[in-house]
């Protein structure tokens, strides 16, 4: 086990793609951070982060909130 320093931070973020996020980490019983945590790191490595069964489920998911946003969207959000 490693022994970190977690900082406290506040961060704006697409309304669906929170609900998503927040979903899967309901799903896969841990907290929303930690989720955010091993998908960086997992990018980082330019490694996937989710098994086949996870994708399923975010793409259910993603259905029941309304995403529909992709990664070509990165980066060109403009907030109302």
């Amino acid at each position: 086990m490693v022994t970190i320093e977690r900082a406290q931070t506040g961060l704006r973020i697409e309304r669906n793609l929170l609900k998503t996020l927040k979903g899967l980490a309901e799903y896969l019983d841990i907290s929303l951070g930690d989720l955010v945590e091993g998908i960086a790191l997992h990018a980082f490595e330019g490694k996937a982060p989710f098994s086949a069964a996870t994708m399923e489920k975010i793409e259910q998911l993603k259905a029941v909130y309304g995403l529909t946003l992709t990664a070509d969207d990165a980066h060109k959000l403009v907030e109302k």
